[in-house]
């Protein structure tokens, strides 16, 4: 019988959200008779023996708040934690009482532990979320995808206050508006605040330089500061305004304008009235657009979660100005046990480690530790700080739009995963693969003629493209044939896997956790073991489980002759080469041992690997691209034939930029004076020369 006690009995104690299962702690922590010497190569097993390292490590633990770090023998940090009194939270490792399946295997994986003392219980919190983002411990809840939102300035620094977008750290004076779910979002409300406000949104430079107006003068969408077409005064009310608006007090503001109007009509200055009522009209599109605008919610974040199959997905809605600015669903990666309190806890305190909170933060259930949350928050952001579950009223409407977008979107996300699942089954099958991959490594190169050539690697596996994994190689070795794409090929895999058998030798990793999972195993019963393996995957290798190359049977064999020289024999390969004419659905697959062959047009594995294969050329291209804008930036236009000084300046006087010269059509050059035809077509192909992949 598992003698675990019941989570009610251990609501008031100080424990980890996920790790309820531990018994209430003493007034005076006590340690286990426990032989504090052993680990892990003495033949004892992984729980035992990281009980022990807890327990030595606990006698020297400070009996304040702070944060906790469990690490391994590797050195890597599996867990990173928070406690009101760091020594009474250590002890309660330490105790002989049945674990979940998830605790065992973090405390059987320690080796040792780090302590950072903090003055209070939410200053350890604050840190923990820091830590967490930081150090990405596997047993810990994970925030993936965690980019940062984009924002709405309106600046302060220039007599003409200039409207933008913005994304990162906060370094130019003025006032920020969002955060906004998508750059998407930002764009099209800026466009209506433009139509409403009148505001500019060129930059300094540009509007120091102007001396006629610009387009967006003549479209009614700016009022032209730059040439005096409005004066200080009257620009500066524009901006007064659009704060107020996008500050919460959009109705002051209309009214504002609509009173102008009156006043206009009944002047008969039937042309300001025009103005005022296009002006309106553009804030009412802007409201209007928003989705589902809550009379009652000035500003709130709103977060609901929903869990499905062991996976979470969080659906967070962003309130401002009593305006929908967007929302954007999260899958972070969790252990299966926690409940969606404890999920949406841990979740939380990492999504506002770097970004602004509202006065109000909403959340489809109650959080664990919502209290010393919402303390930590108002303690950072000096302001109060409201995290509440609502029960009843347009709050709880707001909750439940978002929990149904989240039901919906982790619908999707495991439709989409299924589906993936199979292509790689089916993968597997065809290429004779003991297993699917979990890891697909795809490699190709770019250059035009040699020049500026880039090697591309992307990343695929279970759950789609990983694009944080992507590297790309500039190519360096001064020894290559210009377009010797084998030579390409040769310095691409030695450097990524030197790179690899360095940081992550590929026997070490599997040995340790197969000794691991077998001790662990034997100390379980056998429904608990069952359990582990279906909900506890083994840490993800960065070692790949199939390569895939561009080309054919010789860059496979140049790849196959590269790994042999590092020594790696038994890493499945294919090659892809291109069907005549480039055609897709008719390319021909290289295996070693095998003869060449081909898939059927519509089977669903062949568009599987295009999709692979393209996006590595995109990614290779787009990289040999950006490399070779950067070298015309340094050396000009002095690299095309028959282009001097005297022709580079009357193309420079012509088009006013380089990115003009780029952007003109074949006919456009013909007409600058001084170029020929001739050089007008090298010009152009100079910029429009497709690289070779």
């Amino acid at each position: 019988m598992n003698s675990r006690p019941p989570k009610d009995a251990l609501k008031d104690a100080d424990v980890d959200p996920g790790l309820v299962d531990l018994v209430e702690e003493d007034d005076e922590p006590s340690l286990p008779e426990l032989e504090t010497d052993i680990d892990l190569a003495d033949g004892v097993a992984p729980l035992a023996a990281g009980s022990a390292a807890i327990a030595r490590h606990a006698k020297n633990a400070p009996s304040s708040p702070g944060v906790y770090r469990m690490i391994d023998a590797k050195g890597d940090v599996l867990y990173v934690g928070k406690a009101k009194n760091i020594k009474k939270r250590l002890v309660a490792y330490t105790r002989p009482i049945a674990y979940d399946t998830r605790i065992e295997r973090m405390v059987a994986g320690t080796a040792t532990l780090e302590f950072i003392s903090t003055a209070t219980e939410t200053e350890a919190l604050l840190l923990e979320a820091n830590l967490i983002k930081r150090l990405r411990p596997r047993f810990n809840v994970l925030l993936r995808d965690d980019k940062s939102f984009p924002y709405i300035l309106i600046t302060s620094d220039h007599w003409a206050s200039q409207i933008s977008k913005h994304r990162g750290a906060r370094g130019r004076p003025g006032k920020y508006y969002g955060p906004f779910a998508s750059v998407w979002a930002v764009n099209r409300t800026i466009t209506a605040l433009q139509r409403a406000f009148l505001l500019r949104s060129c930059t300094d430079g540009f509007f120091e330089s102007r001396t006629r107006p610009c387009l967006l003068f003549q479209i009614k969408r700016c009022s032209g500061p730059c040439t005096n077409e409005i004066d200080f005064a009257a620009y500066s009310e524009l901006v007064r305004e659009a704060n107020a608006f996008l500050s919460g007090k959009s109705q002051a503001v209309k009214q504002e304008l609509a009173g102008e109007m009156g006043q206009a009509s009944e002047a008969l200055d039937f042309e300001r009235a025009a103005v005022f009522r296009d002006r309106l009209a553009a804030l009412s599109a802007i409201q209007s657009t928003q989705g589902i605008n809550p009379r009652g919610v000035e500003e709130a974040d709103v977060f609901a979660i929903h869990q499905d199959g062991g996976f979470n997905c969080i659906q967070v809605f962003f309130f401002r100005a009593g305006q929908n600015w967007g929302n954007r669903a999260y899958f972070p990666k969790a252990d299966r046990t926690l409940s969606p309190g404890e999920v949406l806890g841990a979740f939380l305190a990492q999504f506002y480690d770097d970004k602004p909170t509202p006065r109000l933060v909403l959340t489809s259930h109650d959080v664990v530790e919502g209290a010393l949350l919402a303390e930590a928050l108002s303690t950072k952001t000096g302001s109060k700080i409201e995290v509440l579950a609502p029960r009843r009223g347009e709050k709880k409407e707001l909750v439940d739009h978002a929990l149904a977008n989240a039901r919906e979107a982790l619908a999707r996300k495991l439709a989409d995963t299924a589906s993936q699942g199979k292509l790689l089954d089916g993968l597997a099958e065809t290429l004779g693969l003991p297993r699917a991959p979990r890891r697909i490594e795809v490699y190709d190169n770019s250059h035009i003629q040699g020049t500026n050539a880039v090697g591309g690697m992307v990343v695929a596996g279970p759950e789609g493209f990983r694009k944080n994994q992507y590297r790309k190689f500039n190519i360096r070795s001064s020894e290559l044939t210009p377009g010797d794409d084998f030579g390409m090929m040769r310095e691409v895999l030695e450097r990524r896997f030197k790179r690899l058998m360095t940081d992550t030798p590929r026997a070490e990793t599997p040995s340790l956790l197969e000794t691991i999972g077998t001790a662990i195993q034997n100390l379980l019963p056998a429904a608990a073991a069952e359990e582990s393996d279906s909900e506890e995957p083994a840490a993800e290798s960065p070692w790949p489980d199939l390569l895939i190359i561009d080309g054919g049977p010789g860059q496979l064999t140049a790849a196959r002759e590269t790994l042999a020289a590092l020594g790696i024999q038994d890493l499945p390969m294919v090659a892809v080469a291109k069907g005549p004419e480039r055609d897709a659905g008719r390319e021909t697959f290289f295996m070693s041992g095998r003869e060449p062959f081909k898939l059927r047009p519509r089977d669903p594995v062949l568009y599987f690997v295009q999709r692979l294969r393209d996006e590595a050329h995109r990614f290779a291209i787009g990289s040999h691209r950006a490399r070779r804008k950067k070298d015309i930036r340094e050396a000009g236009l002095q690299e095309i034939a028959g282009v001097g000084p005297t022709r580079k300046r009357a193309l420079l006087q012509h088009f006013g930029t380089l990115k003009a010269i780029e952007r003109a059509s074949l006919a456009d050059l013909a007409r600058v004076p001084g170029v020929s035809a001739e050089i007008a077509k090298k010009i152009y192909d100079f910029f429009h020369e497709k690289p070779a992949v």
